[in-house]
């Protein structure tokens, strides 16, 4: 029997050959880190295994603590695409690849190079927003939530504004609307009732309003009996009181998905056209590329969002905004956008791309799983369009002595983890998200 004096010390662990290629990868503090960490498990149970006696036992229990403390690319195969735990919407690599020279090398971040000085960091993402929503003027922050606290802060600090009960959303992460308003340092007053707000609602507290606020419910859906004020609306009552209106349309599509037989969402250019004075939404939801918070609309009110010394604490770096700069600037190419977007190019996908991903898939799982190929549908997810879905294939796999909880489990565990979902107690796959599926083939293969 092995007793606790027979551990190795940490030094002769971190010397042993097999750990070269790990200490190479992590570093040398974070194997020691690991090493102590297992050492002192096996301490605290008093019981010595074999392999923990000799430094090449170390290996797996070292690689696989760190691998779990590590970000690690998955397949979300969950049937919903843009999914907040798994990085929501995916990246061009050929984005990437085009600004890998704008975060490797010095950039006219905020410098102007006719002048010679000091220039504005949101200059040139701006200016796209200026062109593609038909804005007078555009700032941007770190997400959404930061873009409606901006807002609110600039034009209602200490102030009143009134928003729609049936619109006090959640926004996700426990996060409330009503929470971030008075974090804000703005006094809600909440007006009309859950399925019903009215125009006169607005009017009987307009005396006391900083601002009016109108919040795209894109995360749920209220249906029935039920009855919204239009964002044409509150902008004319706004401007009938010289104050600012605002919609938070959280998701922000920034063309009519229509065009491709897609659910429609509203575009920022829509709400502006309805007088509204400023709109925010994020842009890694429907926009398809990377987290931040957009806010567009009139010159006069986007200056004052500028000098707000909050803005600061909020800005983004420059990878988000070179990143931004290429995603946008596909949209100036609308006729090849659902080939070079991949958001829109997995929600374009024909049923025929589907169904060979499927059958591609269905062959690398052998006996004792089952699998069937069925119609499903998906949900693009992550506050985007929670009552409309998209038709999709999933694979269902089922094995006869594991339950569907532990094949979720099983599928997590493989050497690229797999994130699926239950339904009618199996494990279902989505199509939309099997991409690149000559490289998923062989991870499933390890299932067998």
């Amino acid at each position: 029997m092995n007793d606790l004096r027979d551990l190795p010390g940490v030094d002769a662990v971190i010397q042993d050959e097999c750990l070269q290629n790990t200490l190479t990868e992590f570093g040398i503090s974070a194997v020691k880190q690991a090493i102590r960490d297992i050492q002192s498990k096996i301490r605290n149970s008093k019981a010595v295994p074999d392999w923990s006696v000799n430094p090449e036992g170390y290996l797996e229990p070292i690689q696989s603590l760190l691998y779990s403390n590590t970000y690690k690319p998955i397949f979300n195969l969950t049937g919903t695409l843009i999914h907040s735990n798994l990085g929501r919407a995916l990246i061009s690599k050929t984005v990437l690849d085009n600004i890998a020279p704008l975060v490797t090398r010095p950039i006219n971040l905020e410098y102007d190079l006719k002048s010679g000085s000091r220039g504005h960091r949101d200059s040139v993402v701006e200016a796209q927003l200026c062109r593609l929503t038909g804005c007078e003027a555009a700032t941007i922050v770190n997400n959404n939530a930061a873009a409606l606290m901006l807002v609110l802060n600039t034009f209602a600090l200490g102030k009143f504004v009134p928003v729609s009960r049936g619109e006090l959303v959640e926004i996700g992460g426990s996060f409330r609307l009503p929470e971030l308003m008075t974090k804000s340092g703005t006094n809600l007053i909440e007006v009309g009732t859950t399925n019903k707000t009215h125009i006169d609602d607005f009017k009987n507290v307009l005396n006391e309003s900083a601002m009016l606020l109108k919040v795209h419910p894109s995360n749920y859906h209220i249906s029935g009996f039920s009855e919204e004020v239009e964002a044409k609306e509150l902008a004319e009552l706004a401007k009938s009181q010289n104050i600012p209106s605002c919609v938070d349309l959280g998701s922000g599509a920034l063309i009519d998905l229509g065009k491709w037989r897609l659910p429609s969402e509203p575009t920022p250019q829509s709400v502006l056209n309805q007088g509204i004075d400023l709109v925010t939404f994020s842009g890694d939801k429907l926009l398809g590329g990377v987290q931040s918070g957009l806010i567009v609309g009139k010159k006069s009110l986007i200056d004052q969002l500028k000098q707000n010394p909050l803005k600061r604490a909020l800005r983004v770096d420059k990878i988000t905004l070179a990143v931004l700069n290429a995603t946008l600037r596909l949209y100036e190419e609308p006729e090849t956008l659902d080939q070079r977007l991949p958001l829109l190019k997995t929600l374009t996908l024909s049923e025929a791309e589907l169904k060979t991903r499927a059958e591609k898939l269905k062959a690398a799982i052998k006996a004792p799983y089952l699998t069937q190929i069925k119609e499903s549908n998906v949900q693009i997810g992550s506050g985007a369009l929670p009552d409309k879905t998209v038709s999709s294939l999933a694979l269902i796999i089922e094995h006869p002595d594991l339950s569907a909880e532990n094949l979720l489990v099983k599928l997590r565990t493989l050497s690229t983890p797999v994130i699926a979902r239950i339904k009618e107690d199996k494990v279902w796959l989505d199509m939309r998200g099997a991409d690149p599926v000559d490289e998923l083939q062989p991870i499933l293969e390890e299932l067998n």
